[in-house]
């Protein structure tokens, strides 16, 4: 038996291949296919079977693609009531890849149709050898039962039985979760991509939990916010999602072609360059959400689905980048890239945008100064609630799109994340609103820290 683990890291989301001697299958695939029929090929195997353990909330499926490139069937649960051709799964169903076993569990809780995988090496035994547990168990955490409004506690009720049957199995079974550190489809996942049954047992704290009233109490409470395209996702896997062979390739634009579509009502401009690009100028309304960073995660929260997307790149492979992540939320209506980027931009005579940036030691000298200011803090909850700086405001960038009225235009805003992006994306949305006094602070939080001086906003707005 052979197993091989592929990572997209900006999605934290793994998906793997598991071999035989000639066949294998690809569990829980990603959007972007090809690395897949590449690995298979160089191991010497025909891809047969494609496995989902779930309808994915937090990104949309490569199973349409892979199954039209490779011909192999796509094993989906019975109780999702998938829309494509499958063939549906239910506790008790087994099948084989030559020598290897895999039987069916359903483990739902993170979500309602959930399935998992106990995989035996029959060529080396009858004890099972590894499991593919989708999202309801991960290294040191367990999936969120709360995606699904009003139905959380009845969720974790379900998720606590579960994790009931995982317990059974054999402390040497290796776990192959889909999701690691950085993803929010848990709450405190850990930083190693696997582990064993045995070793989540002895430290895994929800898995570890006893009282099916304490599983869903944890699971119910002060859960991180969900981005918004969680709720669509799902819901996109079901249908059997849009091929990417089927999809127009990304249309090159002039200045003068991207100014005029900008303005069109239904269309919206995301940048994806670095923050200090960004800040120095910019298509003025834009979107900015750092390629480098969460592109994915946060494309999805707040660009709004229905509209047409022209991108700002800093050439032709950087959008062709940003397109594909976007993709793999579900944002498939990309009308096209800025040809030359805001070099040609500023060229032909178009008007910019400009976000002012102000370093670590200058964010430092203005928390400390004469003119009254707001510290605004677009981290999530959590974050700020393990460490901010006594006197800001937390706002999380994503809630700017409808919490900008907690604050006023007439405030000079000093914005922070960690480390510049997240804070960069909230600036973007508040100009969008009308806000002019916004600055940047280059290097967030961990930039502050790195001063090594006691920090506190002195100069804030009480």
């Amino acid at each position: 038996m052979y197993v091989e683990q592929f990572y997209e890291t900006g999605i934290s989301h793994s998906s793997y291949l598991l071999g035989g001697n000639n066949q294998c299958a690809i569990i829980d695939p990603q959007r972007d296919t090809d690395k897949y029929i590449k690995a298979a090929k160089a191991m010497g195997m025909k891809i047969t079977h494609i496995i989902e353990t779930h309808l994915h909330a937090d990104f949309v499926s490569g199973h349409m693609d892979l199954a039209e490139k490779t011909g192999a069937d796509i094993y989906a649960p019975k109780s999702a009531r998938c829309k494509f051709k499958h063939i549906p799964l239910k506790e008790g169903n087994s099948f084989k890849i030559e020598h290897v076993k895999l039987e069916v569990l359903e483990t739902p809780g993170h979500t309602p149709e959930h399935i998992s995988y106990v995989v035996t090496d029959l060529s080396r035994g009858k004890s099972p050898a590894c499991l593919f547990c989708g999202d309801t168990l991960f290294v040191g955490d367990v999936g969120r039962p709360d995606l699904f409004p009003g139905r959380a506690e009845e969720l974790a009720g379900k998720l606590f039985n579960s994790l009931k049957k995982f317990n059974k199995l054999p402390g040497h079974v290796e776990v192959f979760p889909a999701h690691g550190a950085g993803s929010l489809c848990g709450r405190a996942m850990g930083a190693k991509r696997r582990s064993t049954i045995g070793y989540e047992k002895k430290y895994n704290k929800p898995f570890k939990m006893k009282s099916r009233k304490q599983l869903i109490k944890s699971l119910t409470t002060n859960m991180p916010p969900a981005p918004d395209h969680f709720s669509r996702c799902s819901e996109i896997n079901r249908k059997g999602p849009k091929k990417l062979s089927k999809m127009n390739p990304l249309k090159k634009m002039s200045p003068e072609e991207f100014y005029k579509r900008s303005g069109s009502p239904g269309t919206i401009v995301l940048d994806g360059r670095d923050y200090d690009a960004f800040g120095g100028q910019h298509v003025p309304g834009s979107y900015h959400i750092d390629c480098g960073g969460k592109f994915s995660t946060f494309g999805g929260w707040v660009i709004p689905p229905n509209k047409r997307i022209l991108l700002v790149a800093n050439d032709k492979f950087h959008a062709e980048t940003m397109a594909l992540k976007l993709r793999r939320v579900g944002l498939d209506n990309i009308a096209g890239y800025l040809n030359g980027s805001m070099f040609e931009w500023s060229k032909n005579g178009l008007p910019a945008g400009h976000l002012r940036i102000a370093s670590a030691s200058e964010a430092y000298d203005m928390m400390n100064g004469k003119e009254k200011i707001v510290f605004l803090d677009v981290r999530a909850p959590g974050e700020y609630a393990n460490m901010h700086i006594k006197g800001t405001v937390n706002i999380p960038a994503p809630d700017l799109r409808t919490d900008y009225r907690k604050l006023s235009k007439n405030d000079t805003i000093l914005l922070s994340c960690t480390t510049g992006h997240r804070s960069s994306l909230g600036a973007s949305i508040l100009m969008q609103k009308g806000f002019e006094k916004l600055i940047n602070v280059a290097g967030g939080i961990n930039g502050l820290s790195a001063l090594g001086k006691n920090l506190k906003c002195k100069s804030c707005k009480k």
